[in-house]
């Protein structure tokens, strides 16, 4: 049979469409295998920013050296802008996807595995969202999926999962090209949103997140024929087995208050929320096109922390957007302190093409930007060492994900050893071999190593009663609660 592997850039939603497609070819009878091997390479690109882009014509480039024989699909984003230019200089890609026609992607290489030489594009924007089988059937008394990652193809345990809600976006923000490269807002239908989530319990995952572009909006592309956002939380809420319920990633302009409740009722909302700001001063706000003031920002955040008190946010943002004074610079520094933002994905402003912003004047610097950028990280530095310090003493659920080979103090032989004895110890030469560490996240979404004695049979995909003991610079140690 043929042999596939994946390599995906880019979103979490890019991620699930590289999944899907490698439950597809498997359950055609495909084979995963290294990249070096395999007959087919599907790509899955982003070009949100410059640097994914230029790294998808690099791996090109490197595939054609390592293994001239494969046939390439490029999908995605790049895909959706490139279109069939990819083919000009690359001889060996045989498949352009764009956003919508992933949903193509198994039926495509089969016919260009009967016929090498064929070419195929798929580029258009359907009018609704491209729905397709979960395939998560064909796996049902199956340990691990194929996953589709540039890493490795399987984890061996699945403890976590991502269901798409919606895809595509009417917001066209000046600097963003997703209205261009995922088409307009589409939103899928409630029935089918319910039955992924179920499979995914009943295969025992208890963590969901719903994915969309701007996920808060779901919903308000169909007339009325899909209930609100907030009424889907409730109802992906009352589904069985479940324990965690994220969302990524919701537009400021649409939480409505609504929503907000939904944070006080639903203990399974976890306390996170990612909410992009991008730029504090209402000035470069304005020309971003986004919709709010920072005044509007930090209403919606103290709403927020009324409704749910322990609630922690992350957030994305720009620096050196076209026009941006240093002044403007200060008021996104003054809204990160004041949001108390735990983590933040922050880039300097490049430009993207046929956005309103890649024409505008007034382009910063780029060692401007630079130089922004490095101050913004120092403050967002100074912000998540606080966060993690103050988690310390917490007690909280962590959902074991896998062991863990960072800590060296892995194995002991008394699980009511503290933490600093466990260091000491794990400098010793004996062989400790009855607990075991491990690695998972907490309700914030912050990593949490622990060890667990072996006797109790934990394994990924459970959730244990943790204590935090201490922080570390990007993660935290914590002990097992025995009750």
């Amino acid at each position: 049979m043929p042999s596939f592997h994946c390599i995906t850039y880019g979103c979490q939603m890019n991620v699930n469409d590289s999944a899907w497609v490698a439950r597809s070819l498997v359950r055609m009878g495909w084979v995963e295998c290294e990249m070096e091997k395999a007959d087919f390479i599907f790509i899955n690109t982003c070009s949100v920013r410059e640097k994914p882009q230029h790294k998808v014509l690099s791996m090109l480039g490197i595939i054609r050296d390592v293994n001239p024989q494969a046939s390439v699909a490029v999908a995605g984003c790049v895909a959706q802008q490139m279109g069939e230019k990819l083919w000009e200089k690359n001889a060996h890609v045989r498949l352009v996807l764009g956003s919508d026609g992933i949903i193509h992607a198994p039926e495509a290489f089969e016919k260009i595995a009967k016929n090498p030489k064929l070419r195929l594009s798929y580029l258009k924007f359907t009018k609704e969202f491209p729905d397709r089988i979960s395939e998560l059937s064909f796996f049902k008394n199956v340990d691990s999926l194929p996953i589709g990652t540039l890493e490795q193809t399987t984890k061996g345990n699945d403890t976590r999962a991502f269901v798409n809600i919606m895809q595509g976006c009417n917001n066209f923000c000046a600097y963003c090209i997703v209205p261009y490269t995922r088409g307009r807002q589409k939103s899928r239908s409630i029935q089918s949103i319910l039955d992924e989530c179920q499979e995914w319990l009943d295969r025992g995952i208890c963590d969901l997140t719903l994915l969309g572009q701007n996920v808060n909006a779901y919903g308000k592309d169909n007339a009325g024929d899909n209930p609100h956002f907030t009424d889907l939380l409730y109802k992906v809420a009352e589904l069985n087995g479940l324990k965690r319920l994220h969302i990524v990633t919701p537009h400021p302009r649409d939480f409505c208050d609504d929503t907000v409740n939904a944070y006080k009722n639903l203990t399974v909302l976890a306390p996170r929320i990612h909410l992009p700001l991008q730029a504090g001063s209402n000035a470069v706000l304005e020309k971003m096109g986004r919709g709010y003031t920072n005044k509007d920002f930090m209403n919606l955040v103290d709403k927020l922390r009324k409704a749910r008190p322990d609630i922690a946010l992350s957030t994305d943002l720009i620096v050196g957007f076209p026009g941006e004074t240093e002044e403007d610079f200060q008021e996104t520094l003054r809204i990160m302190k004041e949001a108390n933002f735990i983590a933040s994905f922050s880039f300097v402003y490049s430009d993207r093409p046929g956005t309103k912003a890649s024409k505008m004047p007034d382009k910063i610097d780029a060692k401007i930007g630079l130089d922004r950028l490095n101050r913004l990280m120092s403050l967002q530095n100074d912000l998540s060492d606080a966060w993690l310090k103050s988690r310390v003493g917490v007690e909280t659920d962590v959902l074991l994900e896998a062991v863990s080979a960072r800590p060296k103090y892995s194995e002991v032989t008394d699980h009511n050893i503290s933490i600093e004895q466990v260091k000491n110890l794990s400098q010793q030469t004996e062989e400790l071999t009855n607990h075991t560490s491990w690695q998972g996240h907490d309700s914030w979404g912050n990593t949490v190593n622990l060890i667990i004695p072996n006797t109790l049979n934990y394994k990924a995909g459970d959730i244990v009663p943790t204590k935090i003991v201490t922080a570390k610079k990007h993660s935290l140690l914590g002990e097992l609660l025995i009750k």
